[in-house]
């Protein structure tokens, strides 16, 4: 097999030689030669075209070889990876499919992932259904509306109410309906992280996380007024938190900043997001009733490298388009953003 293998790649090579030799030789042939009829340069431009086409297909060949010729790394079966299952609440806005496009082409590139897509909406819209339907990855998508009265009111600062509760709930309703089996099952094998839609995510973070066994954490960039929060880890344990904000809640943490084992959700069927949560504390009402800080598992070599960055995108400005709307000359409604 190798013999033949190296004989079939010296006879392309062979080819390849011959194929630019024949090229160049008609190039040459050509210098000097004068012609006042245009349509004479059409086969020769034909000509080139083909040679041309003809050294592409055979460079493409030669590719192909040599990625035969190199070994195969070996990783190990899907199968025998534990499941990551994200939730992420969505809400309706002019960034939302950008959003969430540029979300699961991450997640395109992470095995064994099944993404829990929440909208915040009394029913699945179009745009978030169609989009799922062709994003390529395993998903499911719910969807329950926020209370009125926790929803954040035009002009009303971002952090004075708790966003993404209800979805979130949601999210952890459905896996301990869906994932309900027998303990010991397989079926309680995975782990579940809490994934905004406006977040920047390093593929490193979800094989960090894949071997939670309780809950584990690590540093969040650009997040509470700061370049980065993060636990303390000595010894191999979390012993405080990096934080500028009250320091002294529960987990002084970002949501992007922890995963929780899926068997430990299951076995918890009360802990939950509590929406009337204070400020800050909406992470340390899921913490308090799985895990004590002693418990906590740094990842991300020992909580000193960001892997999760909590970023923002900017609202868009629509001036012109609100000015031409009124003109009658606004963009196309149908054409979905």
């Amino acid at each position: 097999m190798a013999a033949r293998m190296k004989l079939k790649l010296k006879t392309v090579f062979v080819l390849y030689f011959m194929v630019s030799l024949m090229g160049l030789i008609y190039a040459l042939m050509q210098l000097g030669q004068h012609c006042d009829c245009a349509e004479h340069d059409l086969p020769k431009d034909r000509a080139i075209s083909r040679l041309q086409e003809e050294l592409y297909r055979l460079q493409g060949q030669i590719r192909q070889l040599e990625k035969a010729k190199q070994p195969e790394k070996k990783q190990p079966p899907k199968s025998s990876l534990s499941t990551i299952f994200v939730i992420t609440p969505t809400y309706a806005r002019l960034v939302q499919k950008a959003e969430l496009t540029r979300l699961s082409q991450t997640f395109l590139h992470v095995p064994q992932l099944h993404w829990i897509l929440v909208e915040d909406s009394p029913r699945k819209t179009p745009l978030v259904s169609n989009f799922l339907m062709k994003s390529g990855l395993t998903y499911t998508h719910l969807n329950v509306p926020t209370a009125k009265e926790r929803k954040l009111q035009e002009g009303d600062p971002s952090w004075l109410k708790p966003r993404g509760v209800e979805q979130r709930n949601e999210g952890l309703r459905w896996l301990r309906e869906d994932r309900k089996t027998e303990p010991g099952d397989d079926g309680q094998q995975g782990v579940v992280y809490f994934a905004d839609d406006d977040n920047t995510y390093s593929l490193q973070l979800f094989e960090e996380m894949r071997s939670t066994q309780r809950v584990s954490v690590w540093p969040v960039g650009l997040v509470g007024g700061m370049k980065f929060e993060s636990p303390v880890v000595e010894g191999g344990k979390v012993v405080r938190f990096h934080t500028g904000w009250r320091p002294s809640r529960p987990f002084p943490m970002d949501m992007a900043g922890f995963a929780v084992s899926l068997r430990l959700v299951l076995a918890n069927l009360d802990a939950c997001f509590d929406g009337e949560a204070p400020m800050g504390f909406l992470e340390s009402s899921l913490l308090k009733g799985l895990v004590t800080v002693d418990e906590l598992e740094p990842k991300a070599d020992n909580c000193t490298k960001v892997l999760v960055w909590h970023t923002r995108t900017e609202k868009p400005k629509m001036k012109r388009e609100e000015a031409l709307q009124v003109q009658g000359l606004g963009s196309d409604p149908a054409v979905e953003v």
